[in-house]
């Protein structure tokens, strides 16, 4: 009888072994249940339920060693709505439009404090309590280094490197804000040959930006000539200084 149980027991981790082996896909605690329903039949073939019990335990630690531990689960990441970097659930401001910088709660910066945040501000560095407009400026929005050909009203390519960033921002973060563009000349030339190449040179910068996206709509344009300039015509950079265009809220 012995003899029996020996060859029975033998043959069940036989049987065992190779069914784990081949079923890559069963997990390990299929594996330890056959183990021990194999375990247990080895047992019945001798007398008592004690060996049917022993059989079953000894299976199923045979077929929990040859199947190896359970796989561990995956976690998948905790989800970034608006993707500023800032997860969910540690997110205070949810819906960050794209690109903006963001703080350790998720919200925007707003460094010179002006209500006005840094991605939408054009006049980053106002001065404490100043109040703003729309655009983050407490006056008008001058475009330093937007200038011209000389006696004329294209645009430079430096120009236009300048008005590119505003003109997304413009589109991106001022959808419906309507903005006006002025602009002005020095007092070298006439009058009136100022008065109509300062309405183009405003043209022109509207222009740009509706290529690049601006809704025509919501740009208007002035033209002021040489009637006010910023400082005095005497001096070179003083007429560098009137010859500007800039922006304002209409």
């Amino acid at each position: 009888m012995i003899f029996y149980k020996k060859i029975t027991a033998i043959m069940a981790v036989a049987l065992l072994s190779t069914g784990c082996a081949t079923v890559e896909t069963e997990s390990w605690q299929n594996c330890a249940i056959a183990g021990a329903l194999l375990g247990g039949a080895a047992g019945a073939f001798v007398e008592g339920a004690t060996e049917v019990g022993v059989g079953a335990i000894v299976g199923g630690v045979t077929g929990g060693s040859i199947c190896g531990p359970a796989e561990k689960a995956v976690l998948s990441p905790e989800p970034d709505t608006d993707a500023d970097g800032v997860v969910d659930s540690r997110d205070e401001c949810p819906e960050t439009p794209a690109g903006a910088v963001v703080d350790s709660k998720g919200c925007t910066l707003d460094s010179d404090a002006d209500g006005v945040a840094d991605y939408k501000d054009q006049c980053p560095n106002s001065a404490p309590g100043a109040q703003v407009n729309e655009l983050g400026c407490v006056d008008a929005l001058v475009l330093d280094g937007v200038n011209f050909h000389t006696a004329s009203a294209e645009l430079t390519d430096p120009a236009k490197a300048i008005l590119l960033p505003i003109a997304i921002a413009k589109r991106t973060h001022y959808i419906d804000t309507e903005l006006v563009i002025h602009g002005h000349t020095d007092s070298v030339g006439s009058n009136a040959y100022n008065q109509v190449l300062s309405k183009n040179r405003a043209e022109s910068v509207r222009d740009f930006m509706i290529t690049h996206g601006c809704n025509g709509d919501k740009l208007s344009t002035l033209g002021h000539g040489e009637d006010k300039p910023l400082v005095g015509n005497d001096t070179t950079e003083g007429r560098t200084k009137n010859r500007r265009v800039e922006l304002t809220l209409k």
